[in-house]
């Protein structure tokens, strides 16, 4: 007996309903635990908020408050960024198992490993965009308000919003290898497209350096190297990545 076509759209959807309704339970859980987190961090603002204070790359930084709601919005914004480090391994593993099932065994005992390398190399990103980027970028300006016989006064939110602006963006870039290395893993990405990305990539990857560091050719490079050479290890991890799961699905076929 032909099958009614109102049968066969219920059966082509089926699998697509189910697969909105895993993803919202993946997201749903992901916003549990940033709120948890959003609330811890509102214990770690303050050790925080001091510690960035006094490693300052300058003596002379002066912290005001233009705003009633100065102090209030700057500890949910520490709050924030300590709850969104905290919530990279959990989502990264809330990623894995929402594609866990389309992959084989051996894809899914791999790709799990990727996890805690997600919050190792947004740390490495961490690290290197506040140690030797953001002085940079902070110490240009001062030389910059200085010359100009400017009275060098800070508002706090002003202040941490620029280093946040650095740190943050530079930091998601670091997770450029493990991003690439997972998605082709499980098949969604592959060598031959970033290779043809490669152009847009290093456009958009020098920009960045540019636009984040002070208008000079040595802060540029020190920035925008380690950028495109990411880019570049990430095309090698996909390579690699890409050529294991075919092997791996010609020694299952």
């Amino acid at each position: 007996m032909k099958e009614s076509p109102d049968s066969l759209r219920d059966d082509e959807w089926m699998p697509l309903t189910g697969h909105l309704g895993e993803l919202r339970k993946r997201i749903i859980y992901c916003l549990i635990v940033f709120t948890l987190g959003l609330a811890g961090g509102l214990f770690g603002a303050q050790p925080l908020f001091n510690y960035l204070v006094a490693a300052a790359p300058t003596r002379h930084l002066h912290l005001n408050a233009f705003s009633p709601w100065d102090a209030i919005g700057l500890y949910m914004k520490f709050a924030f960024v300590i709850s969104f480090v905290l919530a990279i391994p959990h989502t990264m593993f809330q990623l894995w198992s929402f594609v866990r099932p389309a992959l084989g065994k051996q894809e899914q005992r791999a790709t799990l490993r990727y996890v805690p390398w997600a919050l190792i190399l947004f740390l490495v990103g961490l690290t290197f965009s506040y140690f030797v980027v953001f002085p940079m970028a902070f110490l240009f300006t001062e030389k910059m308000t200085d010359n100009m016989g400017l009275a060098q006064t800070y508002g706090v939110m002003a202040y941490f919003s620029f280093l946040f602006n650095i740190l943050l963006p530079i930091s998601l870039l670091f997770e450029l290898p493990i991003i690439v290395l997972f998605l082709s893993r499980i098949g969604i990405l592959n060598p031959r497209i970033l290779k043809k990305a490669r152009k847009i990539a290093w456009f958009v990857l020098i920009l960045i350096g540019v636009m984040v560091t002070p208008p000079d050719a040595i802060s540029d490079m020190l920035v925008a190297v380690p950028l495109l050479l990411l880019y570049e290890f990430s095309v090698l991890l996909s390579n690699v990545a890409y050529s294991k799961r075919m092997q791996m699905r010609e020694n299952e076929g």
